[in-house]
């Protein structure tokens, strides 16, 4: 279904209309149609966009009209290009996969279950007609396990609301541990025949994220070449394996939405482990996009990479 509606192979524009500091600066010119004519001649086929829900929506709910109009904007560079979209709400109210966020309370609370709900509706009204180069990821990263219960509930409930304006679109559900692979199983079993299983894959985590700062799962003064990371493509079919089988059992597909190599990494054991993680994703039919276009510690784009550009895009 991914391969054939054109999401198979992707980027994130990370670090746009998320992630940042929302300046008029940052939102008009950090990705621009030059970018977009760019990926396009990497030979990819869909970009997945990260978009926190204030870009959309003002502090009592109401929608912003100018929010819109930026995705209305990429959207049209991307299909002058000939690119699909993955829509990412990477951040709701009362909920971030960044504690920096500040965004609590979510999975507690009704009234912001039901904004959450709201605001999908009316991204399905400006875009279920676009369900042939349009796709919709409902939350980036639940975090705690505590939450699948009732994250299935809501994903459920905001489904049905969805389908109501986007019928045929494809939807992609991740579950927790930050939309960690492992977690797939725990997922309800799909709304619909259109409904996707999401993850994401930085492991081993010692070897994507060395040097991070921003966790504290790995000591960031820690180095870790390739050759010591123990990552071949056996690695990633163990690693995968109750995904696959899950998603299988469910007669539906995956996608991971985001995986790369921290730019600390030398851009040689970079392309090893892309080499790796993408011999299985092809192997196993697995739809990608890759983290990230430009800049956020990841960026693929990035003047570090042009050694061995030319090789890694043949992966991608």
């Amino acid at each position: 279904m991914l391969r054939e509606r054109g999401f198979y192979k992707g980027v994130n524009l990370g670090g746009w209309l998320s992630q940042c500091d929302y300046s008029e600066d940052r939102l008009n010119n950090f990705i621009t149609e030059e970018d977009i004519a760019k990926i396009s001649s990497w030979d990819l086929d869909h970009v997945r966009i990260p978009v926190d829900y204030n870009i959309l929506e003002n502090e009592d709910g109401t929608y912003k009209a100018e929010g819109f109009a930026r995705i209305d904007k990429a959207l049209e560079w991307c299909k002058k290009y000939n690119l699909n979209v993955v829509l990412d709400l990477h951040k709701t109210a009362g909920f971030s996969f960044d504690k920096g966020e500040q965004e609590t309370g979510f999975f507690e609370s009704l009234r912001l279950q039901e904004r959450f709900c709201r605001l999908w509706e009316e991204i399905a009204r400006h875009y279920g007609k676009y369900s042939d180069c349009v796709a919709f990821e409902l939350l980036n990263e639940v975090t705690a396990k505590e939450f699948i219960t009732i994250w299935n509930k809501i994903s459920y409930e905001c489904i049905k609301r969805i389908r109501v304006f986007a019928p045929d679109t494809i939807i992609l559900v991740g579950s927790y541990y930050n939309n960690s692979v492992v977690a797939v199983p725990d997922l309800a079993a799909p709304y619909d025949d259109k409904v996707v299983y999401n993850f994401h894959c930085y492991d081993p985590l010692k070897f994507t994220h060395q040097g991070a700062t921003w966790t504290d799962a790995i000591n960031p003064a820690d180095r870790m070449p390739f050759e010591e990371s123990g990552v071949d493509c056996c690695y990633f079919i163990e690693l995968f394996e109750s995904a696959i089988e899950y998603a299988r059992k469910h007669n539906t597909e995956l996608y991971c939405g985001e995986y790369g190599v921290i730019d600390v990494v030398p851009p040689e054991d970079m392309l090893k482990w892309y080499k790796a993680i993408h011999r299985v994703f092809d192997n196993y039919g697995i739809a990608r996009s890759a983290w990230s276009y430009k800049e956020m510690d990841f960026g693929l784009s990035d003047a570090r990479l042009d050694g061995v550009r030319d090789e890694l895009l043949w992966y991608l």
